[in-house]
């Protein structure tokens, strides 16, 4: 991926109580989830590593919700409900952050991949998601 593929992205919640930016390429792969979470809120998301992601407004505003392994850290707006990133249990050391929820003009094209988060386990090890949270695969600034 060339430097010319990366730019910062801005974005946050419903309300604008949340507000962040990330570093990522113009055009996103973004996974499908279909485990009971991300079925119920229609998760759609694209990850980074940790160092590409800024929150720039809104840790007070901030809830987080866990369950079944509590690994995965779900983060939405307690203002108007909305979550526009939250930590993946495939990848604790990235951001999943919601495409949809990125200003517009900065995504060029999204690639859509189903992740079975219903037969997580077995799964996991047939998919490459986490070289997207690795920093030696991360695009440069």
């Amino acid at each position: 991926m060339s430097d010319d593929d990366v730019v910062k992205h801005a974005g946050g919640c419903h309300c604008g109580a949340v507000r962040f930016e990330v570093m990522a390429p113009r055009k996103v792969h973004v996974y499908d989830c279909n485990c009971s979470i991300c079925a119920k809120k229609q998760n759609k998301h694209f990850i980074v590593p940790e160092s590409k992601f800024k929150l720039l407004q809104g840790m007070d505003s901030i809830t987080t919700y866990t369950f079944n392994t509590h690994q995965a850290k779900h983060m939405f707006c307690r203002v108007c409900g909305v979550q526009s990133f939250y930590k993946p249990r495939s990848n604790p050391d990235g951001y999943g952050v919601c495409p949809h929820c990125i200003d517009g003009g900065t995504i060029e094209s999204m690639v859509v991949e189903t992740f079975d988060g219903q037969n997580w386990e077995s799964h996991i090890g047939t998919t490459d998601i986490h070289k997207w949270s690795d920093e030696s695969n991360a695009p440069k600034q």
